[in-house]
């Protein structure tokens, strides 16, 4: 073999070598990158579940607590007359802020989407606005709880339009609405359908459904009241 041929073959064997260096390089570099972002992924995850873990195990012992002071409310107030007229009146703030969950009777309101209109307006949905308007002919006509879609509605709710998404307390909501309304039945009634109310003029572009039960259940507000919406209520 030649001296040419030599060099040749060499620097061939030497361009290979080198090309098999860099590819072998680059897949150990991408493994690592890999590797690096799934444990990265895999700590991030372990951490938000032990956070959620906390969370869970102190709202069981908020609940405990809870349940352990109206036990003990109770029997401080079993025979006396003003300690019991305290407890009733504490009774009904905590229901107004939503920090008791409540039953009794009251209306069910379901408001959906008008899904058979030909004109497909903006009318033809609900609004966050139709929402808002609702819960205050209930609050005008007494109700004593109220929630959409079982997000209680508390003094300091928000109920709020994001482009087509709807919050109620931060809470995405979505159709159909499912308001729950307790308080003097015939008084809610008459609010939400006398002629020329709010729902009254829903019903010529929205479904809307009104019921009446004696028996309805609406949770306490399961988020955190500021010390400012509790000042405001003073």
């Amino acid at each position: 073999m030649t001296k040419n041929k030599v060099a040749i073959t060499l620097g061939i064997m030497c361009l290979i070598l080198t090309a098999a260096v860099g590819i072998q390089i680059r897949t150990i570099e991408s493994t690592s990158s890999t590797v690096k972002q799934t444990l990265k992924d895999d700590n991030l995850r372990d951490a938000v579940l032990k956070w959620k873990e906390k969370y869970d195990n102190k709202y069981r012992e908020l609940e405990q607590s809870t349940q352990q002071l109206e036990k003990e409310r109770q029997k401080s107030t079993s025979t006396d007359a003003t300690s019991i007229e305290k407890q009733e009146e504490l009774k009904k703030i905590n229901a107004y802020l939503g920090l008791s969950k409540v039953e009794g009777q009251g209306l069910i309101i379901t408001l959906k989407d008008n899904v058979t209109s030909k004109i497909g307006t903006a009318e033809d949905v609900v609004h966050d606005g139709d929402l808002r308007e609702i819960v205050n002919e209930l609050k005008n006509a007494g109700a004593e709880a109220i929630s959409i879609n079982d997000q209680r509605i508390t003094p300091s709710t928000a109920i709020t339009c994001i482009g087509t998404v709807i919050l109620v307390n931060d809470e995405k909501v979505g159709a159909p609405f499912i308001i729950k309304a307790i308080g003097n039945q015939e008084r809610l009634w008459g609010a939400i359908t006398r002629p020329g109310g709010y729902a009254d003029i829903l019903e010529t572009y929205l479904t809307v459904d009104i019921k009446r039960e004696d028996k309805i259940l609406i949770e306490k507000y399961n988020g955190v009241l500021t010390n400012q919406t509790l000042k405001n209520e003073e």
